[in-house]
């Protein structure tokens, strides 16, 4: 075994670097959409994750006190916690979410900006990411964003600062899987900070091409909440991460129209 090989499959050799901090995990996960918070801790256990998202508009982290907490449930000593923007139509309104999730969180920068365009798509709405993004990253936050699968978009996005740029797969909470591969391997290659997925894979074997692509990592909330069992599905997540990172590494054979045998014909005995 080589030493390239070894690295590889050593985590510790193969870190998610994210603003300066090593992650040996490479599936980040929300904590929403579960039963209850006890089935959320679960199936964040069972995916191995280090980085919990939660949406500051919808989860209680203090705001309401007389609420369960999600703070109490998943403690900052086990994970590094990524407010995020989430239900944000407007670069206002994100703003003013960041700067309150670092209220709540004891002056915490590390964010998840999200501004979305309409109700109907979810999809981003980039002028307005672009605007909130300026703004907060010269009030020293440290931005991981959600945008859409342009490459043009994803690069001004590292320009302005941002730590992590996370193009969308296909619409939130779809599950249909990388519509645009080509895209999202075009942003991997220009990319000079860590490209994660959001939004839109399904099932385990969408996490795998995701990371056949080349993407640093992926956050997920949906299709771990919305299993049937998510604490199982977590798991498979957790798995299929692990192998696309290695079957990336590893380098796959060439596409082709026709066949190719398996063994070699050369130097055949008969």
């Amino acid at each position: 075994m080589n030493t390239r090989t070894q690295d590889v499959l050593n985590s510790d050799n193969d870190a998610l670097t994210i603003d300066g901090i090593d992650y040996q995990s490479r599936l980040l996960v929300g904590t929403g959409k579960y039963a209850d918070l006890h089935q959320a801790k679960q199936a964040i256990d069972m995916s191995g994750a280090e980085i919990i998202t939660m949406a500051v508009r919808r989860t209680n982290i203090g705001q309401n006190p007389d609420e369960p907490n999600l703070l109490d449930i998943i403690s900052p000593d086990d994970y590094t916690y990524l407010p995020n923007t989430a239900g944000c139509y407007s670069a206002d309104e994100a703003i003013r979410t960041c700067r309150l999730a670092r209220e709540l969180l004891d002056g915490h920068t590390l964010v998840k900006l999200e501004v979305l365009g309409d109700e109907k798509t979810l999809f981003p709405d980039v002028a307005e990411t672009f605007k909130a993004a300026e703004v907060l990253i010269k009030e020293g936050f440290r931005i991981m964003v959600y945008t859409n699968d342009d490459p043009i978009a994803a690069k001004r996005l590292e320009e302005m600062g941002c730590v992590a740029v996370m193009p969308l797969a296909a619409p939130i909470g779809s599950g249909l899987g990388i519509r645009n591969p080509l895209n999202i391997a075009t942003i991997v290659e220009n990319a000079n900070v860590p490209i994660l997925v959001d939004a839109g894979v399904g099932t385990a074997s969408d996490a795998a091409i995701a990371m056949e692509l080349g993407c640093d990592g992926i956050l997920m909330q949906t299709a771990i909440a919305g299993a049937k069992d998510p604490v199982l599905m977590a798991s498979a997540m957790k798995k299929a991460v692990e192998a696309g990172r290695e079957a990336y590494h590893a380098g796959r054979i060439p596409k082709k129209r026709y066949a190719t045998a398996s063994s070699p014909v050369d130097g055949l005995f008969f």
